[in-house]
C-alpha cells in the first residue's frame, strides 16, 4: 500500500516544475540518438573501432548506472533541486568541452563526466514530479515528461544527422549547450521550492562505493564477455553485490533500503519489468544505424529520417498512457506494451541486407508503439508505490534500471560484434559478421521481452486501487 502522503502544490509551482523537467527530459535523450546516427563519422574522424565506438555510448551508460541510485539518495537529504540544477550545470560544460575533444580517450572521458551528470537529472526529476503532483494526476504529468524523452529520441536522429552531414559530429553538441543554460535559467526563475524529506540523516558513503564497485564489476564485466578479464570482473562484481546487500541490511541510513523490495511487490516488479524493457530494446538503435549507413548505404541523414518513426510512436502514445495509468491497473498497460516490442524485435531477426525500408520502419513503428505504453505507466507504478522520504531513491532505482538495462543491453551488443567481427573497423569484408551479430542479438532481446511480459504482469492485480 502506498503511504505517500497527499501532495498539494499551487499551480503556478506544478506548472514550472512540469516545464523545467520536461526541458531537461528532452537533453540527454537526444544527444544519445544524436551520437548514434553520428557513430560512424566518429569512428572515420578519430579511427575508432567497432568497440571503440561501442564505448562511446556505453561509457555515459556505465557512469549514469552507478551514480543513479547514490544521487538519488543524496537529493532526499541535500535537497532534489540543488542536485538537479548541479546535474544541468556538468551536463551544459561537458556538451561544450567535448566540442574540442582530438581523440577517442578524451572523449570517452568526458562522456563519463557526462553520465554522472545525468545520474544527477534522472536521479531527481521523476521524484520533484511526484513531490508537486498528487496520485490521480501523477501519470498525466510523467506521460507529458517523458514524451519530451521521446521527442528528444525523435529529433536526435533528425538534427544529429543534419548537422552531422554539414557540420560535423561535433555540432551536435554544440548544438545543446544553449539549451542547457536555458535549463539553469529557467530553474533559477521559476522553480523557489526545494524538496528534501530524508534532512538529516547521514548519506551512507560506504554503501555507495560499495555499490559503485560492483555495478562496475558486474556492467564491465559484462561488456567484455567472452574475455577472461570480462569473467573475472563478472564474479567480482556479483560478490561485491553480495557484500553490497549484506551491508545495508545493517546500515541505519542505507543508501538503497533493501525492505523497497523485500516487502513492496508492486515496486520490486515494476522495477524488474523495467530492467528487462531497456536490456532487450536500448542497443536497437546501435544496431539500426549501423545496419542503414553500412548494409543500406544510407547518408547520416536519411537513415535519421528513417529511425525517427520509433520514436514518433513513443511520443505520441506516452502522454495518453500516462494519463490512462491514473485510472486503469498500469501493470495491464505496461504489459501490453511489453508484447508489441517482443513482436517487433522478434520479427527483426529476419532483416537481411535485401529487406525493404518500409518493412523496417513499420516494425520501428510496432516497438515504438510497445514502449510508448510501457514507459510512463511502470514509472508511475513504481514512484506510486513508496513513501515520500524515499521518493529520490525510487527516481534513482527507475533512472538506475533504464541505465543498466542500456549497459546490459549494448554489452550484448558489444559482446556479439567482438564475436562476429572483432576488433577490426566496418568494412565490406565485416559486413556479414555485422548482420551476424544484429540477427544474434534480436533474437536475445526478443525473448528477454517475452520475459518481461510476464514480470510486468506478476505485480499486484489491485495495483490501481492500492495507489489511488
Amino acid at each position: 500500500m502506498n503511504n505517500t502522503p497527499v501532495v498539494t502544490a499551487d499551480k503556478a509551482l506544478k506548472r514550472s516544475v512540469l516545464l523545467v523537467s520536461t526541458f531537461a527530459a528532452f537533453l540527454t535523450p537526444f544527444l544519445g540518438s544524436a551520437v548514434n546516427l553520428a557513430l560512424p563519422s566518429i569512428g572515420k574522424d578519430l579511427g575508432a573501432s567497432a568497440i571503440g565506438l561501442g564505448w562511446v555510448i556505453s561509457s555515459f551508460i556505465l557512469s549514469s548506472a552507478i551514480f543513479l541510485l547514490p544521487f538519488g539518495r543524496l537529493a532526499d537529504i541535500m535537497g532534489r533541486k540543488k542536485v538537479f540544477s548541479f546535474g544541468i550545470m556538468l551536463f551544459t560544460l561537458t556538451t561544450f568541452l567535448i566540442v574540442f575533444s582530438r581523440n577517442l580517450t578524451f572523449l570517452i572521458i568526458l562522456r563519463i563526466l557526462q553520465g554522472i551528470s545525468g545520474a544527477m537529472i534522472f536521479g531527481t526529476s521523476l521524484a520533484i514530479i511526484t513531490s508537486v503532483f498528487a496520485v490521480g494526476e501523477r501519470g498525466r504529468a510523467m506521460g507529458i515528461n517523458i514524451t519530451a524523452v521521446y521527442l528528444g529520441l525523435s529529433t536526435g536522429p533528425i538534427v544529429g544527422g543534419l548537422l552531422t552531414q554539414h557540420f560535423g559530429w561535433r555540432s551536435i553538441f554544440a548544438f545543446l549547450v544553449p539549451f542547457g543554460v536555458i535549463s539553469l535559467i529557467l530553474i533559477k526563475t521559476r522553480i523557489n521550492a526545494e524538496w528534501a524529506d530524508s534532512k538529516g540523516e547521514k548519506f551512507d558513503w560506504k554503501g555507495s562505493l560499495i555499490y559503485g564497485i560492483a555495478l562496475f564489476g558486474l556492467m564491465y564485466g559484462f561488456s567484455e564477455l567472452p574475455s577472461t578479464t570480462g569473467w573475472i570482473c563478472l564474479i567480482a562484481g556479483g560478490l561485491m553485490a553480495v557484500v553490497f546487500l549484506l551491508f545495508e541490511k545493517r546500515t541505519e541510513y542505507p543508501v538503497f533500503d533493501i525492505r523497497l523490495i523485500l516487502r513492496n511487490r508492486v515496486f520490486a516488479f515494476s522495477g524488474i519489468a523495467a530492467l528487462i524493457n531497456y536490456s532487450a530494446t536500448s542497443a536497437i538503435g546501435f544496431f539500426i544505424s549501423l545496419y542503414l549507413q553500412y548494409l543500406k548505404g544510407f547518408e547520416a541523414r536519411t537513415a535519421g529520417l528513417i529511425m525517427i518513426s520509433q520514436p514518433i510512436a513513443m511520443t505520441l502514445l506516452s502522454p495518453i498512457a500516462g494519463k490512462l495509468s491514473d485510472k486503469v491497473n498500469p501493470g495491464i498497460i505496461a504489459s501490453i506494451g511489453m508484447g508489441f516490442t517482443a513482436a517487433g524485435l522478434f520479427l527483426l531477426c529476419f532483416v537481411t541486407p535485401a529487406t525493404p525500408v518500409y518493412a523496417i520502419v513499420g516494425l520501428l513503428l510496432l516497438m515504438g508503439i510497445g514502449f510508448g505504453l510501457f514507459s510512463s505507466p511502470n514509472s508511475n507504478a513504481i514512484m506510486s508505490s513508496v513513501e515520500k522520504r524515499h521518493l529520490g531513491v525510487a527516481s534513482g532505482v527507475v533512472g538506475t534500471m533504464r541505465m543498466i538495462g542500456q549497459m546490459l543491453s549494448m554489452g550484448i551488443a558489444m559482446m556479439l560484434i567482438a564475436l562476429f567481427i572483432g576488433k577490426q573497423q566496418i568494412n565490406p569484408s565485416t559486413y556479414p559478421g555485422l548482420i551476424s551479430a544484429m540477427r544474434t542479438g534480436f533474437i536475445i532481446f526478443s525473448i528477454l521481452s517475452v520475459f518481461g511480459i510476464f514480470a510486468s504482469l506478476a505485480r499486484n492485480n489491485k495495483l490501481a486501487r492500492a495507489n489511488s
